[in-house]
């Protein structure tokens, strides 16, 4: 299998001139109905994403947050508080209405990246397109070049099976892309890979938020990408336990020992180091 390595890219984190705020979370609650008892998974979350940020949301299992994930990529609804998604409440929105911001506002990656087996990687890629009702000559051109743009130019008559776990993730982050989102979702995106891959699938995404300028928020329990995130949301119980924010916006491959900033501007020291 040909190497997944791919040229280093240009770090620095993209800040538009001009930033506008994405997504608005006020006082967000989810509970569940689990054998008849309230499952409380979201307790009163205020967060704020931006144009152009790129974010790490970690904590342990349980904590909310895949549950806070998909409330925010409006693919579950919150039992009470607000979320806006470029200024439109989402509890305001029918369903026709959700569908319609979601598609044109959100891509999604998931652990498991849910390509269609009988379908090459250009096809996976162009298919939210294709469901939207945009024709395939309209939409090859850019399904080739998000291709090229995640290194697998070459492999576009592939279908899913002839692929490793990296190139298919890499598959599903094209086809996120494809519809020109202003946000990325993506929960684990590497945790069925090896270290290396998950390197460069973490470097990938990155390389997505400088070039498109696309915000790009990541669940994961992976420490090593978390720490190397300009800004890094922790939940805990339902909650924001922690927002750190570093004073350098550019990825290190070992964390730097520089301080963290919470947003409520208080300093914090960094990890230490591994023994």
């Amino acid at each position: 299998m040909a190497s997944l390595a791919l040229p280093t890219p240009q770090l620095s984190r993209y800040r538009p001139a001009t930033v506008s705020r994405l997504v608005e979370v006020r006082a967000l609650e989810k509970t569940f109905q689990h054998m008849g008892k309230e499952l409380q998974v979201l307790r009163g979350i205020d967060l704020d994403l931006d144009d152009g940020e790129i974010v790490a949301v970690v904590g342990q299992s349980g904590a909310g947050k895949s549950t806070f994930l998909h409330i925010i990529g409006t693919l579950d609804l919150p039992t009470s508080g607000t979320v806006k998604i470029s200024g439109q409440d989402v509890n305001k929105l029918s369903s026709a209405g959700l569908a319609d911001l979601r598609n044109r506002n959100i891509g999604f990656v998931f652990q498991f990246h849910h390509l269609l087996p009988e379908f090459d990687a250009l096809e996976n890629v162009i298919m939210p397109g294709l469901i939207a009702g945009k024709s395939r000559k309209e939409l090859e051109p850019r399904g080739r070049k998000l291709l090229e743009e995640v290194g697998l130019a070459a492999r576009a008559t592939h279908r899913p099976g002839e692929l490793s776990g990296g190139e298919q993730q890499r598959v599903a982050l094209a086809r996120a892309l494809l519809l020109q989102p202003k946000l990325i979702l993506a929960d684990e995106p590497t945790g069925n890979l090896d270290s290396g891959t998950s390197a460069a699938i973490h470097d990938l995404f990155f390389d997505i938020n400088q070039r498109h300028g696309t915000t790009v928020v990541i669940v994961t329990h992976n420490l090593e990408l978390a720490r190397s995130m300009p800004r890094v949301v922790t939940l805990k119980d339902g909650r924001v336990h922690a927002d750190e924010r570093r004073e350098s916006g550019r990825k290190a491959a070992s964390p730097p020992a520089e301080t963290l900033v919470r947003a409520d501007g208080d300093a914090l020291k960094p990890a230490p180091a591994a023994p």
